[in-house]
């Protein structure tokens, strides 16, 4: 018997009791008013069973009811109570009138509660007692008693489809009720009903798998002992607060309640109010366990704001952390340390990745070392770090950046070799009141910047004046972009001389720049700048087409220019443009030169930055049938294995080792070796920055092949060229 059912039979019992005291009591006062004084007597048992159907009255009837004997008994009176109402109606002179309301009020009260099977059995009996009394008591004749017998029968009837009905509609509730519970205990979340002073009243079974707990062992429990002691009162306000919605509203809130464990579940809570509603008179509180999700949001959370290289921060946290470090404390000042590590590249491009990250782990791990608890240390992506530290004593923050700088520089195994690292670092700290985490970290970018700037393997503190350095840059882009759009470059070509004759047999093409206020200007003054910022791209087409353009009008205009050449310079940047091998082509067939005309000067370190992409874009043009030489050779560290895997025409040996080959043993021996090395190859060799007699007759001694130096011209424009070579004879290289 569920609960429902059990608190309906304690109701329908004490309204039988009552009933059943009241009509007892009316046979008292018909015995005292209408017997014979000698039978009065009766009037003891009759209060005494008034007395007993009044004291059955407050029995936890909703408790007894479940038991099978219990409802046996029950039976039992319900048939004892027959008996005694013919008796009664028997010997009283009127009790046959007393008889029918008595009976139909005992099968009333019947119906309620049992089935249609007892209440007819009921009726049956009374139908015999009323069949008795009518002919013996009444003197009523047969076609009187049966008239009011058929009319009981109908009583009966009515009584029994009651009872069919109840019992219908109760089987009808419980199978519901039994749907209800079996999807409730299918479901994952779990519903509690807690009453308006936040007692548990009702809980489906689904509590038991989400905290382990019976529903039980809930029922008549407080919320508050699910919670932890922080939790009791923002409870009570969100109870109070749903209890002040109208019927039906709803809240929703998430939560912690303790398991049987001990364990803390997490839980997403839909609380409706219902505590007004007379049928249900609680919150209905559903529950829903949310680990899970909260699990996957935290993975989630750690990884947007975590480097899964390092397990550091990562920029999105450390920006979040920069603003509330300057908005949060605006009276105490903030550091920003931006670390970068120099020529990182280099070691994923020579050792490979996995080599890298295992290096970019070691060195987290070291800054690690180096940091309070309180600082944040994040990694912004690539090689970059930083840290963020509060309330620094004067000097603190450069201790911290020597530090760091030497642990860097402490040898680094991987694999099987040491690798030694440097590491530039810019320092900048907020003013107090005027505390802003873009301006600060930019601050840092341009100290950090400045570091590099400076030799790298150091610290800059920030500075004001570097943002006038910015300012410059930006203005210098500006001045470059206008000098490309109005035609303020010019090519000036220095002749390159064979060693044996020193007549000319190419030039090479340098630009310069006309500047309007600062005069003529050469390359030192604006091609780094053109190269960080990718406007060498296009100032490198236009000498390329240019010097290209003067070498047809020369040939055309002077026979003594057929067979000569020109050498033009590629940037970094510009050899690494895809489209390089396409404006060679143009800037060749706009002229109407053969491809053989042009030499392309590539140094040395631009070609082993990435040596396999370098050996594709050297074939790619070799392909055109221009002629390719090493510039500033001598100046990098390319090996000979790589040297005879590119398709090099030319070895330009750097001035550094021509300035005193005429008096310096180890430069005689490096620039005979080149010698040695270009004649083995089958590549001619150029000595470039020749300025004496003493320097051009070692060289020739040594085998090189052409020269180029002031010692046979400075660099001049297209005029000088001309006249150049209308005076001296050219020949072949």
């Amino acid at each position: 018997m569920d609960d429902h059912t059990a608190e309906y039979w304690a109701r329908q019992l004490r309204i039988g009791a009552a009933i059943a005291a009241v009509v007892t009591a009316i046979g008292g006062l018909r015995i005292a008013l209408g017997w014979d004084g000698v039978q009065r007597w009766w009037l003891l048992p009759v209060m005494l069973a008034v007395a007993s159907q009044v004291a059955i009255f407050p029995l936890p009837w909703a408790r007894l009811v479940r038991g099978e004997r219990a409802r046996r008994w029950l039976k039992a009176w319900w048939l004892a109570e027959m008996p005694v109402m013919l008796l009664f109606g028997w010997v009283d002179p009127d009790g046959w009138m007393l008889y029918v309301p008595a009976v139909v009020l005992l099968l009333i009260t019947a119906a309620a509660l049992w089935s249609p099977r007892f209440v007819i059995a009921l009726g049956v009996m009374s139908i015999s007692g009323y069949a008795l009394l009518l002919p013996a008591r009444a003197g009523a004749d047969l076609g009187t008693t049966l008239v009011l017998v058929a009319m009981m029968c109908c009583i009966v009837g009515l009584t029994a489809l009651y009872a069919k009905s109840r019992r219908s509609l109760d089987s009808r509730r419980r199978h519901a009720e039994q749907r209800a519970e079996t999807l409730l205990a299918a479901s994952a979340d779990a519903v509690i009903a807690v009453s308006s002073d936040n007692r548990i009243v009702y809980a489906t079974e689904s509590i038991s798998q989400m905290l382990g707990l019976s529903r039980q062992s809930l029922v008549g429990r407080r919320v508050d002992d699910l919670l932890t002691d922080e939790q009791v009162q923002p409870a009570h306000e969100f109870f109070d607060a749903l209890n002040a919605l109208p019927l039906g509203q709803s809240l929703r809130i998430e939560s912690q309640l303790r398991g049987a464990d001990g364990r803390w579940v997490y839980v997403d809570v839909l609380a409706t109010n219902w505590v007004d509603d007379p049928d249900v008179e609680a919150s209905v509180v559903s529950l829903r366990d949310i680990g899970a999700r909260r699990e996957l949001e935290e993975k989630l959370h750690q990884q947007a704001f975590t480097d899964s290289l390092t397990g550091m921060p990562n920029r999105a946290l450390f920006r979040q952390r920069l603003d509330e470090a300057v908005t949060g404390h605006e009276d105490h000042p903030v550091t920003v340390l931006l670390l970068d590590l120099d020529d990182f590249k280099l070691v994923n491009d020579n050792l490979g990745h996995s080599a890298g990250d295992e290096l970019l782990t070691t060195i987290a791990g070291r800054l690690r070392r180096h940091v309070r608890p309180s600082d944040v240390l994040a990694r912004l992506g690539g090689d970059e770090f930083a840290i963020i530290m509060r309330d620094l004593e004067p000097g603190d923050a450069a201790a911290l950046a020597e530090r760091l700088v030497r642990t860097i520089r402490e040898p680094i195994r991987l694999g099987s070799r040491d690798i030694t690292c440097s590491l530039s670092i810019g320092i900048a700290t907020s003013v107090p009141g005027d505390a802003n985490g873009d301006q600060l970290l930019g601050n840092a970018d341009l100290a950090m910047y400045a570091a590099k700037r400076a030799g790298r393997n150091g610290y800059a503190i920030f500075d004001p004046t570097m943002t006038m350095s910015v300012l410059e840059e930006a203005q210098l882009r500006i001045d470059l972009e206008h000098a490309l759009e109005h035609d303020e470059f010019a090519v000036l070509y220095q002749p390159v001389v064979d060693m044996q004759t020193q007549s000319v047999t190419s030039v090479e093409a340098l630009v310069r720049w006309n500047h309007p206020r600062d005069g003529l200007l050469g390359p030192y003054h604006f091609i780094a700048a053109a190269e960080a910022n990718g406007l060498i791209v296009p100032l490198g087409r236009w000498v390329l087409r240019e010097a290209c353009a003067q070498l047809a009008h020369w040939r055309a205009e002077s026979p003594a220019a057929a067979s000569l050449k020109v050498n033009v310079n590629l940037s970094a940047r510009q050899f690494q443009y895809a489209g390089l091998v396409d404006d060679v082509a143009g800037a060749l067939d706009d002229a109407g030169l053969d491809p053989a005309s042009l030499t392309l000067e590539i140094t040395e370190s631009m070609l082993m930055e990435d040596i396999d992409t370098a050996k594709r874009t050297l074939h790619a043009l070799r392909e055109l049938g221009v002629r390719l030489a090493i510039d500033d050779f001598g100046t990098g560290y390319s090996s000979l294995s790589y040297l005879k895997q590119l398709p090099v025409d030319v070895i330009k040996i750097d001035k550094t080792f021509v300035d005193d080959v005429d008096t310096d043993a180890d430069d005689v021996a490096l620039v005979d070796a080149v010698a040695g090395l270009g004649q083995a190859l089958k590549m001619q060799t150029v000595a470039e920055g020749i300025e004496t007699d003493a320097q051009w007759v070692t060289l020739r001694r040594l085998g090189i092949d052409h020269g180029q130096g002031y010692l046979f011209g400075r660099p001049a424009d297209a005029r000088q060229i001309r006249a150049l070579l209308d005076g001296v004879r050219t020949i072949s290289a």
